[in-house]
């Protein structure tokens, strides 16, 4: 992993984490308004990070690249988004109880920033704007999970939903470029249990625990990495307004 969340001096979240916490909800809320699918919008956000890793906060309007992170991730999931689209989702948000955007030349200069700047995005992520997600993985670790606890204990406790919306909530952060799939899906899952207080089964007999069954490259320390940035993303979260 490369680091946890950037922090200030006094222990806060520094100023370009949190615009990246903002802008990543953008995307998260106007994605689900253009009916995106969940991998898209991992991909909008993945694609929004690493641009940010390459360049300077200051030298792109953070917004701007969010809107083309979501035109250029419907291109590579194949989930086709309309400019027309994006930019009225992306007014709405902004003002509410505003009027839709007239086709004027706001309008166009709009939508040309945003087809220029999906050029400049592919140039400077080097045209690798594909991402292995850690979602199928996470699929096939909780079918495997609901087969090892008994049927009561999962039923009981919403550990799928639980993880599910720790994943989608790490796209927040950079977590998807510090590390792996696998392992970003194993850690979100060993937190929900940890959440519920939800024992694996013969988890004290077994010769390695179910973690490593699941990545066998996986070690405590990157779980608890994992667990210590999704935490810094919801102590974010209440102080964000």
């Amino acid at each position: 992993g490369r680091g946890p969340v950037a922090r200030g001096p006094d222990g806060r979240p520094a100023p370009e984490a949190r615009v990246h916490f903002r802008v990543a909800r953008f995307i998260m809320e106007a994605g689900v308004k253009l009916g995106m699918r969940s991998i898209p919008i991992a991909t909008a956000c993945t694609i929004y990070h690493k641009f940010f890793c390459e360049t300077s906060l200051d030298a792109y309007d953070p917004y701007l690249i969010a809107m083309s992170s979501i035109y250029l991730a419907g291109k590579v999931e194949e989930q086709h988004l309309r400019t027309r689209d994006i930019i009225n989702v992306s007014n709405r948000y902004f003002n509410p109880s505003g009027e839709p955007l007239e086709l004027d030349s706001r309008f166009w200069e709009l939508r040309d920033s945003i087809v220029q700047c999906e050029l400049l995005m592919l140039r400077v992520l080097r045209f690798q704007v594909s991402f292995q997600h850690p979602h199928k993985y996470l699929l096939h670790y909780l079918v495997s999970l609901k087969n090892w606890l008994n049927r009561h204990s999962w039923q009981r406790t919403p550990v799928a939903v639980t993880a599910w919306a720790l994943l989608r909530d790490s796209y927040h952060g950079g977590l998807c470029l510090r590390f792996q799939a696998q392992h970003i899906a194993v850690a979100v899952l060993y937190l929900a249990l940890q959440v519920y207080g939800v024992e694996v089964p013969a988890e004290v007999e077994a010769e390695k625990p179910w973690w490593q069954v699941f990545s066998d490259d996986l070690t405590k320390p990157i779980i608890d990495n994992i667990v210590s940035d999704l935490i810094q993303i919801y102590t974010m979260d209440t102080e964000i307004p």
